[in-house]
This record gives C-alpha cells, sequence and structure tokens, in this order.
C-alpha cells in the first residue's frame, strides 16, 4: 500500500515538487522535470517563457505551505515579499554552516534540512547608461514569490537550542521578516 501512496502522492503533487521543494536533480527527473545546479545555485532549466511580468505579492496568507510538514523546527516568513535565489541559498548555507561548527559530525547523521521556496521567476535588467525603449531586458536572475505565513525552511534531527540559533542566523539572509517555528 505504501508504494501506491508514494506513486499517487508524486504523480499529484508534481508541481509542488518544482515550485515548494529544493530537491536534487535524480529525484527529480523521475517525476519529468529537470532543475539544473550551476554553482550551487538551483534554477529551472526550461520554463514556458523566458520573460514573466513582476506580478504582485499577495498581501494575505495563503493556505498553502503555512504548516511543518516534513521537520520539527522551521522559518517561516511573517510578510508576503520576494525572495532572490541568492537569499535563499544564503540562509541554506548558514544553516548548514551553524549546525556543521554546533555538532559536528552528529548532523551528518541524524541531521536533515528541506528548503520549501524554489526560485522559479526569472527577473530582468537593462545594463547601465543604455536609452529607453527597444523591448525588455534580458534575464539576470531569479526570485520566489513568497506569501504572508509560508514556511521557508525546515529542520530535523537537531536540538532546539541549535534549531533556534540557525533560525536566527538565517533569518538575516532574506530581506523580509521571520520568525521560529516549532512542531507541536
Amino acid at each position: 500500500m505504501e508504494k501506491h501512496l508514494v506513486m499517487y502522492l508524486t504523480r499529484k503533487s508534481i508541481m509542488l515538487l518544482r515550485k515548494y521543494l529544493l530537491v536534487t536533480e535524480s529525484q527529480v527527473s523521475k517525476c519529468g522535470f529537470h532543475i539544473v545546479k550551476k554553482r550551487d545555485v538551483l534554477y529551472p532549466k526550461r520554463t514556458k517563457f523566458s520573460k514573466y511580468r513582476k506580478g504582485r505579492c499577495s498581501r494575505g496568507c495563503k493556505p498553502d505551505g503555512t504548516k511543518l510538514g516534513f521537520g520539527r523546527y522551521g522559518t517561516q516568513s511573517c510578510r508576503a515579499g520576494r525572495l532572490s535565489y541568492r537569499a535563499i541559498e544564503a540562509a541554506r548555507r548558514a544553516i548548514i554552516g551553524h549546525f556543521h561548527r554546533a555538532m559536528s559530525g552528529q548532523f551528518r547523521k541524524n541531521g536533515k534540512i528541506w528548503v520549501r521556496v524554489f526560485a522559479d521567476i526569472p527577473i530582468t535588467g537593462k545594463p547601465t547608461e543604455v536609452r529607453m525603449g527597444r523591448g525588455k531586458g534580458n534575464p539576470t536572475g531569479w526570485i520566489a514569490r513568497v506569501s504572508a505565513g509560508q514556511v521557508l525552511s525546515e529542520m530535523d534531527g537537531v536540538s532546539l537550542s541549535n534549531a533556534r540559533q540557525a533560525a536566527t542566523l538565517a533569518a538575516h539572509k532574506p530581506c523580509s521578516s521571520t520568525k521560529f517555528l516549532q512542531w507541536s
């Protein structure tokens, strides 16, 4: 029964894998999506359009992704906004770096981290000293739209004090305010 359940969930949540989870290329290629990792930065291999509009970040709280789904501890955004791919990667590295310093080899055995946001929207920019007009600029980076109350990252296999310290370190990386979550 477990195999059927996993297959059903994988088939149903293919878009959620792409949008909310940071997974390896082998895990995603089974589902039909490809994610490229270049210089420790994850971004989609292909998008439907090469350039998107900026769009608005919803002010309200969406019910999707507001609760912990994988780990015991996590960080949650307090307001809606945009996160760049650099901020997401910096927060992930801050969490891992703190766990390696605090727990040494124990984190490699028991600890696990899930990043629940994925930068899948390209951002364009025009070069400096270019005249007005002549179309939209070239893609320069990737962003993720984050709604208020969305879980950004989750941790498991670590103590409460280490998770709190790692969450405060990671909270300084994105430009939006975050708060610490604990599974109850």
